[in-house]
């Protein structure tokens, strides 16, 4: 299949129905979230019915069975109005639904994704924690297995959609043993809302994303089944990989809308205010200004959207690092 660069008709259709939607429920009442930092379940409930959770996911399961191209379009016009409601859609789909649809049993997957899917519930992904962020080999969070119980101990940190009232729980990152030369053995590991001693906290007063729900997450001698370890034991480090490699996508669409977003506002301003007679606009420096925002907005977009096809084509879709050693250099 040739890559195109005209969107589908149903790609197109998407784009306006978020873009309507964005424009009539998020952005008249997108101040007064950010201002109360308030998580507002009336949006999240507004965009499950239309279908922005599972969005990529196999309607097997209750997902929409759409591809990532229209995923990264959703995401990108919510982020254009607001980047909150962009955080919950994106953060839920790729790091939340996204390892158990990727990584889990049959079992796990069916107890856990329609709900998801459809919105009632929301999920975390327990990663970051206070001195291991994008360093995830450096996590402390630990699990012992004992008469088939994992006992986990620690904390994380910035965890999206992890302590609303309809969360119903956490994929954890946790270090799992010793591999002794091969550093630490990783495994990730499923904990519902609820559990004993998993305690769930909100954050505020950040700077950023302030409607949208960030937990604090702390688990003393929390126990749940083995069964909840989310595939072999020991591919936890991988998994979180290939997960984030796919949030990504996400994260660059929520860079565009709010480029996007950014863009139209000086726009418009630049036709509204006047100096020496005249339309901002109309200055010559503000145009070419103008013009090299748009043109690099078409560029990110063009640039991204590539990638997506790439990734629905099960093509290589991230530039690998290359190393230069001090030969090359000189």
């Amino acid at each position: 299949m040739s890559l195109s660069y005209d969107l589908s008709s149903e790609h197109e259709m998407l784009r306006k129905s978020i873009r309507d939607f964005a424009e009539k429920e998020i952005k008249p009442v997108r101040q007064k979230l950010d201002e109360k930092e308030e998580f507002s379940y009336d949006l999240a409930k507004k965009m499950s019915e239309l279908g922005l959770f599972g969005i990529t996911m196999s309607p097997e399961y209750g997902g929409q069975g759409l591809d990532t191209l229209s995923y990264i379009i959703a995401v990108e016009e919510l982020a254009r109005v607001d980047g909150c409601q962009a955080a919950t859609v994106a953060a839920e789909n790729g790091l939340g639904i996204g390892p158990i649809y990727n990584f889990g049993t049959e079992e796990q997957k069916r107890k856990y994704l329609p709900s998801l899917c459809t919105g009632e519930k929301l999920w975390g992904f327990g990663l970051t924690e206070p001195n291991a962020g994008s360093d995830a080999g450096n996590s402390e969070t630990n699990a012992s297995l004992k008469n088939g119980q994992w006992t986990i101990n620690g904390s994380k940190i910035f965890i999206t959609n992890a302590a609303s009232k309809i969360t119903g729980g956490v994929t954890v990152q946790c270090v799992t043993g010793n591999k002794g030369d091969s550093g630490k053995e990783i495994s990730c590991i499923i904990v519902e809302a609820g559990t004993p001693g998993f305690t769930a906290k909100e954050m505020h007063h950040k700077m950023t994303w302030r409607s949208s729900n960030t937990a604090e997450l702390y688990f003393d001698n929390v126990q749940v089944p083995e069964a909840n370890l989310l595939g072999p034991r020991g591919n936890g480090y991988r998994q979180m990989l290939a997960t984030l490699d796919g949030g990504r996508l996400a994260i660059a669409a929520m860079g565009l809308g709010g480029a996007q977003g950014a863009y139209e506002a000086a726009l418009q301003y630049s036709h509204e205010r006047k100096t020496f007679g005249q339309a901002l606009n109309k200055h010559q420096v503000i145009a070419f200004k103008l013009a090299d925002m748009a043109m690099e907005i078409d560029l990110a977009r063009t640039y991204l959207y590539k990638a997506c096809w790439l990734k629905d084509q099960g093509r290589p879709f991230k530039k690998k690092r290359r190393l230069r050693n001090s030969i090359a250099l000189k």
